[in-house]
């Protein structure tokens, strides 16, 4: 396939270049100065788009996508697939699918998980939302870039299912943080803490696959100092779509509020932007109850 890709970052770029790999031909731009192994660049985003077969974008928020949309649109041929892979409001996400299907193109939201090392490796995960037939001709490339995509449902049910999945994660690894600095207090030791939640009812993935106490459970950021896996600030940015969309919807998410307003205090305030979204741990070990 003729593939134009739009927002060559530190997601962009790797799954560009895994397209590349694969054989398809990759016509890329980037606001930034940048170059991709294998990846023609573009003038601009209306070049990378023009005569593709498939355009996809990686971008950082729902106003850029909508600025991208109306640059693009207008060029890209009847029939191609317009793939958002970027995460971005609801609102924006369905927006963006109306213009394109009015313009007969086939869009998809497909907001990814998996990081910048899923993105590199291929092994990223697709939520993806839009018709059956626009799915179907996206499908082979995000078995390129991941390792699973899943069909949720109509425009805007990829990034809803992205950012309820991410709403759980960041309520529980709060939850999980809390407990550990409980346990500290209350003079119980990490590993015994770690081996009783991690098979009972506490159970959970930022517990068991990315538990935040340095040197208990598998290797994770905690063990690195909390050098980002998954930043702060990139989950504070998801938490707050999460509140944009419950606004949107009418939907009660008291601890999903909550929850974006202690990352709101720890990135603006408590020195968290630049560290991984676990290292709640060490700031709740510094707290006192207030």
């Amino acid at each position: 396939m003729k593939i134009g890709f739009i927002g060559l970052g530190n997601m962009g770029a790797p799954m560009a270049a895994n397209l590349t790999k694969a054989g398809h031909e990759v016509v890329g731009f980037d606001m930034a100065d940048v170059s991709v192994e294998g990846v023609t660049m573009a003038a601009s985003g209306a070049e990378a788009a023009k005569d593709a077969d498939v355009v996809i974008t990686m971008l950082p928020n729902g106003q850029i996508l909508r600025a991208v949309a109306d640059e693009i649109i207008p060029v890209m041929k009847k029939g191609a697939a317009f793939v958002d892979c970027s995460t971005v409001d609801v609102d924006s996400a369905r927006a963006v699918a109306e213009k394109a299907a009015a313009a007969g193109l086939l869009p998809v939201d497909a907001p990814v998980s998996g990081g910048v090392g899923g993105a590199t490796a291929g092994t990223l995960t697709f939520m993806a939302g839009g018709s059956d037939e626009a799915f179907a001709k996206a499908a082979p490339l995000f078995e390129i870039m991941g390792q699973k995509a899943v069909h949720c449902g109509e425009a805007g049910a990829g990034q809803a299912a992205k950012i309820c999945n991410n709403m759980i994660l960041g309520v529980t690894m709060i939850a999980t943080c809390e407990a550990f600095a409980l346990a500290d207090k209350l003079g119980l030791d990490r590993q015994k803490m770690f081996d009783v939640v991690s098979t009972s009812s506490g159970y959970s993935w930022s517990m068991n696959a990315y538990c935040p106490a340095p040197g208990v459970g598998p290797q994770s950021p905690a063990d690195n100092d909390y050098q980002p896996g998954f930043a702060a600030e990139l989950m504070l940015k998801d938490l707050r779509l999460s509140q944009q969309a419950a606004e949107s919807a009418d939907a009660d998410t008291p601890m999903g509020k909550a929850a974006t307003a202690l990352y709101e205090q720890f990135v603006e305030h408590e020195g968290g932007q630049g560290m991984d979204f676990s290292a709640m741990l060490p700031r709740f070990e510094k707290r006192g109850r207030d």
